[in-house]
């Protein structure tokens, strides 16, 4: 999978909760855990555009590609 989702990341930086940011961006908490373990296989852009408005970041600081290799070596496989 060479898309990695860095929600995590960006929700520490913000010292924001998942329960937190899916209460403002109107989204269950199931789905936005989905996204959030990079088990999504789509994102809507209005849900990212909710995500980075609340977040106060850009697409990219949630969304990375990477190599096959690169995601390997991340996921310790």
């Amino acid at each position: 999978m060479p898309i990695v989702v860095n929600l995590d990341v960006m929700l520490a930086k913000r010292k924001m909760s998942l329960t937190y940011l899916s209460e403002k961006i109107d989204i269950t908490l199931a789905n936005l855990s989905i996204l959030k373990s990079g088990r999504a296989k789509a994102i809507r852009f209005s849900t990212l555009e909710e995500i980075c408005r609340v977040l106060e970041c850009q697409p990219g600081e949630i969304l990375e590609y990477m190599t096959d290799e690169d995601y390997a070596k991340l996921m310790n496989k």
